[in-house]
C-alpha cells in the first residue's frame, strides 16, 4: 500500500473517531505526512497494533 493510500484510510479512520482533544475538521486538515505521523506516535508502543482496521 502507497502511504497516500495508507494516509487516506487513516484519515477517513480518524475522521469517523477522532483522537481525544481533536476534532474531524482537525483530522480532514491535516497533509498525509501529519496523519502517518500522528499515527505511528500514538501506536508506536503497542506491537500488535494493525495500522487500519
Amino acid at each position: 500500500m502507497t502511504e497516500k493510500k495508507l494516509a487516506a484510510k487513516l484519515r477517513e479512520k480518524y475522521i469517523q473517531d477522532p483522537p481525544e482533544g481533536m476534532s474531524a475538521e482537525e483530522i480532514r486538515n491535516m497533509n498525509d505526512g501529519d496523519i502517518l505521523d500522528m499515527d505511528y506516535f500514538m501506536h508506536e508502543d503497542d506491537d500488535f497494533y494493525d495500522e487500519v482496521d
